[in-house]
C-alpha cells in the first residue's frame, strides 16, 4: 500500500514539513551532543574506575568545559546504564579460623598520659586504590598524640604490624616498658 505523506501527517497531526526536515537528518542535533556526552560520561566513569556517579560526573564535565546540568548528566547516565559504586562488599567465603586471644586491658580507658613513651595505642585502616586494597597501621603515642610509628602494605599481614612497631621503638627508643593498646 502507498500513501501520500500529507494525508498521513494530517491523521498524525504533524506538519509535512517536519517530515521532510526528517527524511534529510534522521538524529537530530539534540540526539547527537547527548551520544556525543554519553561518551565523555562513559570515559569519565571508567577513568574514575567505575566509581563516580552523575554528581561527579557532572564535574567532570564541567572541567572540560561542558555547559551542561546535573539533571542532563543524571538522565544520560541514565540512559548509559552508568551507576554509582556504593559501599564495598566483601567477597563471599568462610572468614572463620582459631578464636582470637583476647589480650587483658591495662589501659582501662585512661587516655590522659602524664609522659611520653608509657602508652602508645594502634590502628589499622584499609584504603581502596585502583590497583587493590592498602593497608595502613599506625601507633600513636597517648601523650603528644602523635603519630610515631607507621607502615603500609597491599596485604594485611603480621609484619605491617611489627613494622609499624619497629618505626615507633627505633624512633622513640623507649627506656621502660610501655603499654601498647
Amino acid at each position: 500500500m502507498c500513501f501520500r505523506v500529507r494525508p498521513m501527517c494530517r491523521i498524525l497531526k504533524i506538519h509535512h514539513s517536519g517530515f521532510y526536515a526528517w527524511l534529510k537528518e534522521p538524529v537530530s542535533k539534540k540526539i547527537k551532543d547527548d551520544n556525543r556526552l554519553i561518551g565523555l560520561l562513559k570515559e569519565a566513569w571508567q577513568e574514575s574506575g567505575r566509581v563516580y556517579g552523575y554528581r561527579k560526573l557532572h564535574d567532570d564535565l564541567r572541567s572540560l568545559g561542558e555547559a551542561c546540568s546535573p539533571n542532563k548528566v543524571a538522565r544520560l547516565t541514565s540512559l548509559a546504564g552508568i551507576k554509582a559504586q556504593i559501599g564495598y562488599k566483601r567477597k563471599a567465603g568462610f572468614y572463620g579460623g582459631k578464636p582470637a586471644v583476647v589480650a587483658p586491658n591495662h589501659l582501662a580507658r585512661a587516655f590522659n598520659v602524664e609522659a611520653p613513651n608509657q602508652t602508645w595505642v594502634t590502628d589499622i585502616t584499609y584504603i581502596k586504590t585502583h590497583e587493590g586494597w592498602l593497608y595502613l597501621a599506625v601507633i600513636i603515642d597517648l601523650y603528644s598524640r602523635r603519630i610515631i610509628g607507621w607502615s603500609m602494605q597491599s596485604m594485611m599481614q603480621m609484619d605491617l604490624v611489627l613494622s609499624a612497631l619497629l618505626m615507633a621503638v627505633w624512633r622513640r627508643k623507649p627506656k621502660s616498658k610501655v603499654i601498647i593498646h
